[in-house]
């Protein structure tokens, strides 16, 4: 996993948030699936050490150890102990099928349309905030290194890279709270974006749209942020529709 350095912006900081107490082993259980459907601990990746993730999660050792076992038990995550042991993901997404996008496109139901209008609203919001704050070097650098990983990305990568980049917009705002929207948002069309197959042609299309809303975002320029933001994601709706039809 990469490391943000002093930028204010730790990796996962979407979904390594502090958890409730009352039931702090399932949203524990939630929080670590999220990481590893989102992408943020991809698979042959370890999670953040021990103490660390206990500390950034608000829990117990004994909590998180118990969530990691559930985890491993249900076959997602292996564990190791030594110098170079902890806790990694060995999931790996299926082959995607049209027949599974349609599939996962009914089980939601009129909820795809409200997932994309929430996603549209959080991003949008986002990187239109982000265009109005003074970053740091290391913010900055955090953002363009984002860019530059998924637009280098092979299609076998490119979702999981995407999600970050996204994300990074939204942590990069300093507000937790949007962080955690921006990965809820996510989250409702995860399995659906990861059934669509991803061809080069479609790599290559999306980092031009990607470029415009960092180039947005570091010009100062929220409404073209907006703009830009808006044409990739009606891009991916898009897509969307069409592998439905």
């Amino acid at each position: 996993m990469s490391n943000p350095g002093s930028s204010g912006l730790e990796t996962g900081e979407a979904v390594f948030r502090p958890v409730r107490m009352g039931n702090a082993f399932e949203e524990t259980v939630e929080r670590l699936l999220s990481a590893i459907k989102l992408g943020v601990v991809a698979p042959g990746q370890k999670f953040p050490p021990e103490r660390e993730l206990a500390a950034r999660l608000g829990i117990s050792r004994i909590t998180l150890r118990e969530a990691i076992r559930a985890l491993q038990q249900a076959g997602y995550v292996r564990s190791h102990r030594g110098r170079y042991g902890g806790t990694f993901v060995v999931s790996t997404p299926p082959e995607p099928t049209r027949r599974d996008v349609r599939r996962i496109a009914r089980d939601m139901g009129g909820q795809l349309d409200d997932a994309l209008t929430f996603r549209m609203a959080v991003e949008v919001g986002a990187a239109q905030i982000l265009a109005t704050r003074e970053m740091t070097a290391d913010q900055h650098a955090v953002l363009v290194e984002r860019l530059n990983d998924v637009k280098a990305a092979t299609p076998a990568d490119y979702r999981r890279l995407d999600t970050l980049f996204h994300l990074a917009v939204a942590e990069l705002t300093g507000s937790s709270m949007l962080a955690a929207a921006a990965a809820d948002a996510r989250m409702r069309l995860n399995a659906l974006l990861n059934a669509i197959p991803v061809l080069a042609t479609n790599i290559e299309h999306t980092a031009g749209q990607h470029t415009a809303i960092v180039e947005a975002i570091l010009a100062g320029d929220p409404e073209a942020a907006r703009l830009a933001v808006e044409e990739h994601l009606d891009g991916t709706a898009a897509l969307i529709r069409g592998f439905l039809a």
